[in-house]
């Protein structure tokens, strides 16, 4: 009788069964224990009311506890730019253009002021900050040859704790991707030759002074990320965004066809306007005599080789600034939109970028070099329980984020991570973390497997096998344009960081097992093409220089080669 009086209605039904069974049996409680049928009326409304009451304060904890996960676990954005150069976060650096929204992000969040790829290159470098580990680990050798498709990333970890997820843009990580010249002048780079695998870097002035969007897919797809933010307001579940942007990448220089590299620094009249000339520097450049054998053959397959104006190389340098001011304005946006959806203090936002730009600094531009426009990236965090203002000074590097985003989730890291997370820093302790960081790099424009460590005001770069090419030793503190090798001259900390280094990464059987690896993915490749083989190596991009004398370059291939056919 009494679940037929109550369960007249649907909506009584349900709230029946989400009462509890000391809720019902209050109820039969007070029904059976009344004497009148009018007092049994009077009871059925009672409880009714105290069903009712018990419902709401059910949803009201349900609302409380759903605002306790999204406090206790915030949103996390990430953007991350490609070829930023990490020196143009904080002084004097910043002074050369206007980059106001870093600013804001670095006035009401915290700077790392030595931040580092650990590969100077594409691929290899996000690699590393997706899965959390060395290069070496993960094997990713070159732009070719990188993560598998089913590796997991902190991305996919945070999907499957609850978040809500996206990642757009360049992403860049997994294997199979870039040209074929991209490639096989990675595998052939210690074959003795030396060719042109780059363009000559030149700038390309656009539209008027109007144009704001020059870089218009990176803009596409930040429009997205900003639209997604906004319609996230509609959700309880905390989100995580990745935004990968191009720029200030160098566009292809479309006069060398398909597969040409990036030299082209391209921007508008709008964005040069945000640059400083008055303070863009004229990197000094040794002798060609004095430059590291691994330099100078980088310097002469970038196409770098050859006399360069003042004027030149300060265009070059400007017109890549002025890329950097447009990205700045798209990292705005995502912040605007963070600001105007009430969004900005419950997300922990980053910027950094896979590596830097040499921009004509040691007679390069591009990257794939340890020198600081090349391996030095930003890093900037802001959000909730970030002290605002703060600047570190410690050494941290891209596998870093990777347990940092899984500390802020509250999520386990899981083991075999290279990194650490940085928020015992952002709160003043160091915790286990060492004192250095590891870059290394093994792909095209550089004859041999480069190896950095950097510690303190000390950067030790190794090279090969630790013996066939001799290292370099730079103090920071001294020689802030890394132009004075102090290896020779102080062999006792040469000895400190080598073995400092070896204990990180035994070196000299990477190198080694990359040799093999270039040798036995080339060979591959040319039985692959067959009699069409022949055509194909001499139509990549160094094709100018090979073909002056293809009989010399294919002969080179084959000793190199030898013993392994």
């Amino acid at each position: 009788m009494l679940e037929k009086l109550l369960f007249k209605e649907r909506w009584v039904e349900l709230v029946w069964s989400h009462s509890g069974d000391f809720v019902g049996n209050l109820v039969i409680c007070l029904i059976c224990s009344s004497t009148t049928v009018s007092f049994r009326s009077e009871m059925y409304q009672l409880c009714l009311y105290l069903v009712v009451l018990l419902v709401f304060y059910q949803i009201s904890v349900q609302c409380l506890n759903l605002n306790v996960t999204s406090k206790t676990r915030p949103n996390i954005v990430m953007v991350m730019s490609d070829a930023f150069d990490g020196r143009l976060t904080f002084a004097p650096g910043r002074d050369v253009v206007q980059l106001p929204n870093i600013n804001y992000m670095r006035e009401l969040g915290a700077i790392f002021l030595n931040s580092y790829t650990n590969s100077p290159i594409c691929c290899p470098s996000r690699a590393a900050m997706w899965s959390g580990r060395f290069v070496h680990l993960t094997q990713s050798w070159n732009n070719y040859k990188c993560l598998d498709h089913n590796a997991t990333t902190w991305m996919d970890q945070l999907q499957q704790s609850g978040y809500r997820t996206l990642s757009l843009g360049k992403l860049d990580f997994k294997s199979g991707s870039h040209s074929v010249s991209n490639r096989v002048e990675a595998w052939t780079r210690d074959v003795h030759f030396r060719l042109r695998q780059e363009g000559r870097p030149v700038v390309d002035l656009v539209h008027n002074s109007s144009t704001v969007r020059v870089m218009t897919n990176d803009w596409k797809n930040t429009d997205i990320a900003s639209e997604w933010i906004r319609r996230s307001t509609a959700q309880s579940q905390p989100f995580a965004l990745y935004l990968g942007l191009n720029l200030p990448h160098p566009y292809k220089t479309d006069s060398l066809g398909p597969d040409a590299g990036g030299s082209t620094f391209r921007t508008s009249p709008y964005w040069l306007k945000k640059v400083s000339y008055e303070h863009i520097s004229v990197p000094k450049w040794l002798p060609f005599s004095e430059m590291h054998p691994v330099d100078y053959y980088s310097t002469l397959t970038k196409n770098c080789s050859s006399s360069f104006s003042q004027e030149e190389i300060r265009n070059i340098r400007a017109y890549y600034y002025a890329m950097c001011a447009e990205t700045d304005s798209m990292l705005g946006e995502v912040i605007s939109a963070l600001r105007d959806t009430g969004l900005l203090n419950s997300t922990v936002l980053l910027f950094t970028s896979d590596h830097g730009e040499l921009a004509m600094e040691h007679r390069q531009f591009y990257k794939m070099s340890m020198f600081e426009g090349s391996s030095h990236v930003p890093l900037v965090i802001m959000g909730p329980g970030i002290k605002s203002g703060v600047q570190l000074s410690q050494p941290v590097s891209l596998v870093d984020v990777y347990p940092t985003v899984m500390e802020l989730a509250g999520i386990p890291s899981p083991g075999g991570l290279s990194g650490f997370s940085l928020l015992p820093l952002l709160s003043g302790s160091n915790g286990s973390r060492p004192n250095w960081v590891l870059s290394e790099y093994h792909g095209c424009n550089a004859n041999a497997s480069t190896y950095m460590l950097r510690m303190d005001h000390w950067k030790y770069i190794a090279y090969a096998d630790g013996t066939s090419v001799p290292p370099q030793l730079f103090d920071l503190s001294k020689d802030k344009e890394e132009l004075k090798n102090l290896a020779s001259s102080l062999p006792e900390v040469v000895q400190y960081l080598d073995l400092l280094l070896r204990s990180a990464v035994d070196y000299p059987s990477v190198s080694k097992e990359v040799h093999l690896y270039n040798k036995q993915e080339f060979l591959s490749w040319r039985q692959s093409l067959g009699s069409n083989y022949t055509q194909v190596i001499a139509s990549l991009r160094w094709h100018l220089d090979w073909q002056r004398d293809p009989q010399r370059n294919e002969k080179a291939i084959d000793e190199w080669l030898m013993g392994l056919q």
